[in-house]
Formats: structure tokens, sequence, C-alpha cells
């Protein structure tokens, strides 16, 4: 039997989710085909952060964008996200500091709540850290995280309750061209007809769109954290950080807070081998960098750690668009920032596919045909993992 859709998306991540939303609160019949369960993949691994602070106009448009769905979640979406307001702060170091200047500018001119603040100012908000090799940082008093299986979830089931199917456990394993258009797939659940087909498929993105004969520059990457048990002395949260200067970034939970690193990451790895587990060295590495910043951090415990995989282009920005035959789209390489601007993502796809362009942002800049036209995208953080 062959079951048909007017979309079928491959991948159950927040970005599959959030377009599956978007097209189902517009009529259309989408089937997302999931090879696990949702929120399995890079989405059950993100940081979660909420924040719009990136070194390009379309990211930081549409991760405000999308700040309009986490403030009002129950009223946009229904279900939780848990986005919890901490606050949020950009440390650069001071090479960074025009550049850190020139994005602030850009995201108040975009209507962001953002502002430079001193390392005083830091300091008063956050008595705790360690200011002393910065002097200017930007702030977002409104930004925190959410938690990324719930608002994955959330969608999910936001867009079922609009008609939206969903396949667990479904692996594709060939999709269909016929006169140079897409006509469906083939999967260990069975035939499933579409003439739109979404690669939405995260660190699993590349394989599938070799099954069409796509080459892009497309890999994973490894990221892993870890969760610290907070001495009292620091208190009980503290804003979210990106930390330029320790390449690090992290952010409170209950009496936790989550760690990452912006080095060390390997490219190119299975993304089904390995995953769970944080690599040797890792943990010791995220200990030395947070204790620069949160001294007393050094009396705080490892509750725990683990690793996980996305998908990364090679300047370090998504691939939106049409690609390959007629009907195949990619909704994929998030290249680590995916999770805060999914929301706005999932809308402007959906424009994309459904009115032929997005109108909520223009998101053409990330189009896949950028590789082979030379138009690589670089912000003011050059080389650096956002």
């Amino acid at each position: 039997m062959t079951h048909t859709a007017d979309v079928l998306i491959i991948g159950g991540g927040v970005q599959g989710a959030s377009l599956a939303f978007a097209l189902a609160q517009r009529g259309v019949q989408v089937t997302v085909l999931e090879k696990s369960f949702v929120g399995a993949g890079a989405t059950g691994r993100s940081s979660g952060l909420v924040r719009m602070h990136y070194d390009t106009e379309v990211a930081a448009r549409l991760a405000w964008a999308s700040f309009h769905y986490f403030r009002n979640w129950k009223e946009m979406v229904g279900g939780e996200c848990g986005f919890t307001r901490t606050g949020f702060l950009q440390i650069g170091g001071v090479e960074r500091e025009e550049a850190l200047k020139a994005n602030v500018a850009m995201h108040q001119r975009i209507g962001i709540a953002t502002f430079l603040i001193t390392a005083d100012d830091v300091k008063r908000l956050a008595p705790a850290f360690a200011t002393d090799d910065f002097t200017l940082a930007a702030y977002e008093p409104e930004s925190g995280y959410a938690m990324p299986s719930d608002t994955a979830n959330a969608l999910m089931t936001a867009a079922r309750g609009r008609g939206a199917r969903l396949v667990q456990g479904c692996t594709v394993s060939a999709i269909h061209v016929t006169g140079g258009k897409v006509t469906g797939v083939s999967s260990n659940q069975g035939e499933f007809a579409a003439p739109v087909v979404v690669n939405a498929a995260g660190a699993w993105a590349q394989p599938v769109n070799q099954m069409v004969g796509l080459d892009l520059p497309l890999t994973t990457w490894r990221h892993d954290t870890m969760f610290v048990v907070r001495p009292r002395e620091i208190g009980p949260s503290h804003p979210a950080v990106i930390d330029y200067a320790n390449e690090m970034y992290f952010r409170p939970e209950g009496s936790l807070t989550l760690v990452g690193l912006e080095d060390g990451n390997p490219l190119g790895e299975a993304p089904d081998e390995g995953a769970g587990h944080a690599l040797p060295g890792f943990v010791e590495r995220a200990i030395e960098r947070i204790c620069r910043r949160v001294p007393a951090m050094e009396r705080g415990h490892l509750q725990s750690a683990h690793g996980g995989y996305d998908g990364i282009t090679s300047d370090q920005h998504p691939m939106l668009g049409a690609a390959g035959p007629d009907g195949f789209y990619l909704d994929c390489g998030h290249s680590g920032t995916g999770f805060k601007t999914a929301p706005a993502i999932g809308l402007c796809m959906a424009e994309l596919i459904l009115d032929g362009a997005a109108h909520t942002v223009d998101i053409s800049p990330y189009a896949p045909e950028r590789f082979t036209e030379g138009k690589l995208i670089k912000g003011n953080y050059e080389n650096i993992w956002r």
C-alpha cells in the first residue's frame, strides 16, 4: 500500500516539527518520517539557548521572529516549550569589541531589545563572573532558554492536531524521481507518495541528499555538553552566556549549569556512532573554561555529560530552499544554531514551498546554490561557531 501526502518531511527534530506545524496550519496534508522518535537527534542534545545575537541580519531576524513564538508559546502553538527568561550575555573579548558594537547596532535597528553594557554592568548582573578580560558585552534582558525536546514535541502535537501524520521508526531508503520531479520515497515502513519532499534530517541530511544526486558541502559536527551542580554561593540562577573569549557557552537550569565548548568538535563522524557519551577530555576542558569565567564553579561538581551530532555546512549557515529535482527542498545544515530559529524557519519554509518565496523573513541568502555560485555567507565573527 502506498501512503499519499502533499508534503513529506524526512526528519522529526525541531526543524521538521516546525515545518509540519506551519504547513498543517495552512491545510496541507503533511507526513513526517522520523527514523527514531521526535527530537531524538540534534534537537535532544541542543543547549536550548533562546537569544537573538547573531552576526548576520538574516539569522538575527529569524531568531527575533522565533522569539515571539517562545515568548507566547501557549497562544501561538500550544503545549509547553519550557521557555525561561534569564537574560543573555554575549562576551567577545577585547579583540572582538568592534564586531560586537556592529552587531548590537544591527540588532537594535531590527527592533531587538539588546544593549551594550560594560564589564562593571556584567559584574552587577552576575557577581560570580570574572570580568577582567573584557570591557564590553551585549545584553539581551528578555532572552533565556527553552527545553528542546518539549519544544519539538509541542510543535509536532500541534501539527498532528491539524491533520499532520507522524511515522516514527521510519528509515527512508530511496527517494523516487520521475521526469525530473520527486514523486515519493521508499522506507522500511512502506511507500510514501508526494510531489514535495523536504530533507530535515539533521546530522543524517547528507545521505538523504545523495539519494537525489546532490553533493553539497554538508557534513556532521559533534558537540558535547555537561551539567554542573552550582555551588550555592553563585546564586539561584545566572544569565545565559556565549563566551567567545573562552570559546564556551553556558546557561542555568534549576540548580544546574549546562556548559558546552566551541572548539574541539570533530567533523565528519558517523552520527550513529558515539552519540550519548562525551568524548574523553571534554569534561576536563569544560571545567577549566567555566572556572575561568565563574571561579566559584571550582566548588561545584559534575552531574552528567553527553554528546550528539548536527549537520554543518562549509560556511556554518543552513541550507534552506529548493535543490536538485523539482519538489525537493533542504531544511538542514543548521550548524548548531537551528533550535532558536526553528519556529520562524518552519514558517518561512512553508511560505517558500506554498507561495514561491518566504515573506516573514527573506531566507534567500541561505539558498543551497550559494555554494556553487561562490556566495558563501560571512558574518562579523569569522571562523567562529555561532
